[in-house]
């Protein structure tokens, strides 16, 4: 039996989730039809409305509807300290875990030379200005502890160095391979606090 092609391409369509594959996207398109029509249509307006009206902060380079994230506009908050992580899944961990009250600069990934993902994508000509911010004492190098996380942390405290700024890394409680979003809050705090100035 083949189905319709419009539940082909819903089907289709939330293939696109990291982590949901054909069979648990058939099982989304059936539990939204078959039970909650309702929430189907809330889900798909919040979707449009967030791929149309959210954006990049321009200061931090996280999600945001506006041009300054609630982090960056926030009065308050450590002018002292910028946390260079790579995704914003990695600000909500560090946000949730430590009682961090700095500043972040969001990378948007790792350097990759293979997959074509160099200091341009990062965004690091910004970071770069972020770090003439007076005040700015230490940049604390957030990266996940893989092989392009150490080397993308490698590469942002040459240029904390270039500008004669501290630079310092999260302590490797984090278990190696793994990601910041999905570490425990103990663990996470540990490694954040435990952080050592990079050599």
């Amino acid at each position: 039996m083949s189905y319709s092609p419009m539940l082909v391409r819903l089907i289709d369509a939330l293939t696109c989730m990291p982590g949901v594959g054909r069979k648990s996207a058939q099982r989304i398109a059936f539990q939204l039809l078959e039970r909650d029509r309702g929430g189907a249509i809330a889900l798909s307006a919040a979707l449009q409305q967030a791929a149309e009206g959210i954006g990049h902060c321009c200061r931090c380079r996280m999600f945001s509807e506006h041009e300054l994230c609630s982090i960056c506009s926030a009065s308050g908050r450590d002018t002292s300290l910028l946390c260079a992580v790579e995704s914003p899944a990695d600000v909500m961990a560090v946000e949730d875990a430590t009682g961090y009250r700095g500043y972040y600069f969001v990378l948007m990934g790792h350097l990759s030379p293979l997959d074509g993902i160099g200091p341009e994508e990062l965004g690091l000509n910004l970071l770069e200005d972020r770090l003439k911010d007076p005040g700015l004492v230490e940049l604390i190098i957030a990266t996940n502890p893989t092989v392009e996380g150490d080397a993308t942390a490698h590469y942002l405290a040459e240029i904390a160095a270039r500008n004669n700024i501290q630079a310092s890394r999260i302590a490797h409680g984090v278990p190696l391979g793994g990601e910041l979003e999905y570490v425990d809050g103990g663990t996470l705090s540990h490694a954040f606090f435990g952080r050592r100035v990079v050599d």
